[in-house]
């Protein structure tokens, strides 16, 4: 005993050390109580910024671009490096930054020699004013360390996985997007980045946010790949009632497509998105196929316990686009899985009309049923997956086209007679022998009237194709449709889930 002694009390300083060196390692508890503390104050309107750069032009604007050989962790050859975006013209709040390094937070500043300008920033600075940054990494191959996320604007990021390009956006929360008396923006005011390690194959960020009627704490755990995966921990308190609170909002945009077609662009579909896939906790997989509504349009789904939502590019096809420039088959699905039971609540989409492909129109988000009380916190996460070909899908069969039109019919059929054409494919389909007895199960809501529809194979592309015809009866009420295959009572598809907008 008296040989094994002094091991044992060596052992045990070292793990009351450790634990203790754990226990002081700076980590979301810390922000955490820096917006608690926030949220019990009256918001303050940043600082306004200095006239020559809050009235830079667009082109001048883009002329301040970080050196890349400036990067944060550049020197280190670590697997992640920082850049950084300046203060200006329509992004006017600097930011608070921290590195993180063993664990102590310590401040960060950027020197003015960290940027080039061509002469349009003014001479006496000397720090810069930080409005945003984007994380590097080797994305797509060893050599080059690729775009992987962007913090730019309010609390917008991008994110990205191997061969996609950029295209919706994801945001730290929504405030009053639908249902309130107008949208707030609430903004990340402060960021900690922690130092990778060598080899590390996860980046950690901390971000404080706060608005009008919210403060809250962000955790994220970015993960690049193929897929690349963000996991999302967040801590929110309200300083005011909200008539929605949108959790894990993703933005997009929808200008026309195989549903929704145009006659005067050479382009077949212009769209980040095509539509709104969700699983419910109940097992079942919904499609919504996205509009550009000539009006706000918001529709929602009410959901228990969901396991997951997000904003969906299905169509894969440079043929259904034929834009070299914008390569819209190249932009990101994202997949929003709660981490942890969610509760009650809904799933709501809000579309409005854009006149062109350069403004985001739909908003997809969860919106918890119940809130709490004002000083304390909603603790909720989630885990969001940027991904291209790997996209999360339903098991069985799923919708890969919805086409909306009529073939040749007599003049004198009423102008509000409907047609759809749905592609269902997968897996489900696939298994079923030649001759199977495959039913299109299809409802509407009481604004639809003389609801037929037929199932038939699809030999030209595989799958079976479902031919809808319906009669509005209002013109001036939205139309609502659900479609599914069903073989017997087994289910062999998702839900096609159609809301056609009021004229």
């Amino acid at each position: 005993m008296t040989r094994r002694g002094p091991w044992l009390r060596a052992i045990a300083a070292l793990l009351v050390a450790s634990a203790a060196g754990s226990a002081s390692a700076f980590g979301l508890d810390d922000v955490a109580r820096e917006a608690e503390t926030l949220s019990r104050r009256a918001y303050q309107e940043p600082a306004a910024l200095p006239r020559a750069l809050a009235e830079l032009s667009y082109d001048d604007y883009r002329k301040v671009r970080f050196l890349p050989d400036r990067g944060l962790w550049r020197p280190e050859k670590l697997p992640f490096e920082l850049q950084f975006f300046h203060v200006g013209r329509g992004f006017t709040r600097a930011l608070r930054l921290m590195e993180i390094v063993g664990g102590q937070p310590r401040p960060l500043e950027v020197p003015r020699a960290s940027f080039s300008d061509e002469g349009v920033l003014p001479a006496s600075e000397v720090v810069s004013g930080i409005a945003g940054l984007r994380v590097h990494h080797a994305l797509n191959t060893p050599q080059v360390m690729d775009e992987l996320i962007v913090f730019l604007g309010a609390s917008y990021f991008r994110a990205l996985g191997a061969g996609q390009r950029y295209g919706l956006s994801a945001r730290g929360l929504a405030v009053d997007t639908a249902g309130g008396n107008g949208e707030e923006f609430p903004a990340f005011t402060a960021f900690w980045l922690e130092r990778p390690a060598p080899g590390a194959q996860t980046l950690r960020l901390y971000a404080l946010l706060d608005g009008p009627r919210v403060a809250g704490a962000y955790q994220f755990d970015i993960r690049p790949g193929t897929t690349t995966v963000v996991e999302v921990q967040t801590r929110l308190w309200l300083r005011s009632p909200v008539a929605t609170l949108g959790i894990a909002p993703l933005s997009s945009m929808f200008l026309h497509g195989e549903n929704q077609p145009v006659a005067d662009d050479y382009r077949p579909e212009v769209h980040d998105s095509d539509g709104l896939q969700i699983e419910t906790g109940e097992g079942e997989w919904i499609w919504r196929p996205l509009v550009n509504p000539k009006h706000a349009f918001v529709t929602s789904f009410a959901l228990k316990s969901p396991r997951g939502f997000g904003l969906q590019q299905r169509d894969r096809a440079f043929g259904s686009y034929e834009d070299l420039e914008a390569a819209y088959e190249r932009r990101p699905s994202v997949w929003i899985e709660p981490l942890g039971d969610w509760g009650a609540g809904r799933v709501e989409l809000l579309q409005f009309h854009t006149p062109n492909e350069t403004h985001d129109n739909i908003a997809a988000y969860w919106v918890p049923q119940e809130l709490p009380p004002a000083g304390k916190p909603l603790a909720i996460g989630w885990r969001m997956s940027w991904a291209g070909d790997d996209a999360k899908q339903p098991p069985g069969a799923r919708v890969v086209q919805t086409r909306a039109g009529h073939g040749y019919r007599e003049a004198a059929i009423a102008d509000e007679r409907l047609q759809f054409h749905l592609d269902f494919a997968g897996p489900a389909l696939d298994a079923l022998p030649a001759g199977a007895a495959v039913e299109a199960v299809v409802s509407g809501n009481d604004n639809a009237r003389e609801l037929r529809a037929v199932a038939y194979p699809n030999p030209a592309r595989g799958g079976w194709r479902v031919s809808i015809d319906v009669e509005r009866a209002d013109a001036g009420r939205a139309l609502e449709l659900r479609a599914f295959l069903r073989l017997g009572d087994r289910t062999l598809s998702e839900t096609w889930s159609y809301a056609l907008a009021p004229k």
